[in-house]
């Protein structure tokens, strides 16, 4: 049966890969440095966002140190960090989750990733098939897990030899901090309904997602457990709906069908099923990019992983976001390009029509606009 949440967490991303106002190209393009990051994370952290996601990836800059650079710079805005088995052994994941989640006070979340692109994996030192990779992951699992719940554990598996770990130093909250996890595949959905608490999926349309969260769902009841649900998506809003969709047309304005089928042959290399989910909605398409009532996936020509937006004015995009709601998704990891100005916009415009479980958005006590003549208060916005 479908639990539909009572409210939402909304979440903001920092682009560790690169910022631009043109998708496919270096025009508009801004410096990921820390002077910037330090911006997006603040508006998140004044807006009243719960958090924000740090990506992963070869192309990006490391999650751990951006994270490390930004919690004392913020002080309420959590902290969704990527921990990738294969890559680090779980005690010492355990032993970073750990510090960090004690040195910001408990604002630590974890994102596991497994990893879906071969080529990417291999230049890392990773030779494994795609349920091999979700094999070391249900391991690792079990042995992180355990090892944050204070326990001395001693394993031996097929991928794991472990005597004795532990760490000293607990977390924060002498518990785990929330564990995200996205797979669409069957070796994925084991290891959600397994191991994490909350499943996050790309943003699909709506039925797909109603499909994919039953599967969840069902798969974790079988184990005795449930499963938080999450979404990631990007949004174009503004204050009409024609204004944000010339915002998403002008976003892939500057793109030639060469960078297209670069990214396309790309994609098509991964042995991801979610990215092969995500590109099945166009299929590089330029003509077949609404894939579901003001659901966008032109960021999917080029970009991977998630790749689709709600497009609309502010009531027509709240409440695409309250149909998945009603699905059973409690927390929305959204993206907008530059993300610095979207950050504002979507909070201006849309927080106020959700149900938000982290207060009511920015405080807007100080809130004013320019006064008249120097002598007055402007008059109050009419409603819309």
């Amino acid at each position: 049966m479908t639990t539909i949440p009572d409210a939402v967490s909304v979440h903001w991303f920092l682009p560790t890969s690169g910022e631009t106002r043109y998708l496919g190209t270096s025009e508009g393009a801004r410096p990921v440095d820390l002077p910037y990051l330090k911006q997006i994370a603040i508006a998140a952290d004044s807006l009243g966002y719960e958090g924000v996601l740090i990506p992963t990836g070869s192309g990006c800059e490391d999650a751990w140190v951006v994270a490390s650079a930004l919690v004392p710079l913020t002080e309420k805005l959590r902290f969704l960090v990527a921990v990738r088995p294969g890559l680090l052994q779980p005690t010492l994941a355990a032993r970073m989750t750990a510090t960090l989640d004690r040195l910001s006070n408990g604002r630590l979340l974890i994102n596991v990733v497994t990893g879906g692109d071969p080529a990417e994996n291999r230049a890392d030192g990773i030779h494994l098939t795609h349920d091999e990779r979700y094999a070391v992951t249900r391991e690792f699992l079990d042995i992180y897990r355990r090892v944050l719940a204070g326990e001395t554990v001693n394993h031996k598996g097929e991928h794991y030899d472990i005597e004795n770990g532990r760490i000293l130093f607990p977390t924060r909250s002498k518990a785990s901090p929330p564990i995200y996890f996205g797979g669409s595949s069957e070796a994925g959905v084991d290891v959600a309904a397994e191991h994490v608490d909350l499943f996050l999926t790309w943003g699909e349309p709506p039925a797909q997602v109603a499909e994919k969260i039953e599967r969840v769902r069902r798969a974790a009841a079988a184990r005795g457990r449930t499963v938080r649900f999450g979404i990631r998506l990007h949004v174009i809003v503004r204050e009409t709906r024609g204004e944000a969709w010339e915002a998403a047309d002008r976003l892939i304005s500057r793109l030639d069908d060469e960078t297209i089928a670069l990214a396309q042959t790309r994609f098509a290399a991964m042995d991801s099923v979610g990215q092969a989910r995500m590109t099945a909605l166009h299929g590089g398409r330029r003509d077949k990019l609404e894939v579901s009532p003001d659901l966008w996936a032109g960021l999917g020509l080029v970009r991977g992983g998630a790749a689709t937006a709600l497009v609309g004015d502010p009531a027509t995009v709240a409440e695409r976001m309250d149909k998945y709601r009603r699905l059973g998704i409690d927390t929305f990891i959204l993206s907008g390009y530059p993300h610095l100005e979207e950050a504002h916009r979507f909070a201006e415009l849309v927080f106020p029509r959700l149900p938000l479980a982290h207060g009511t958005g920015p405080d807007r006590l100080d809130a004013r606009g320019e006064s008249i003549a120097s002598t007055s208060r402007p008059r109050a916005a009419s409603a819309s």
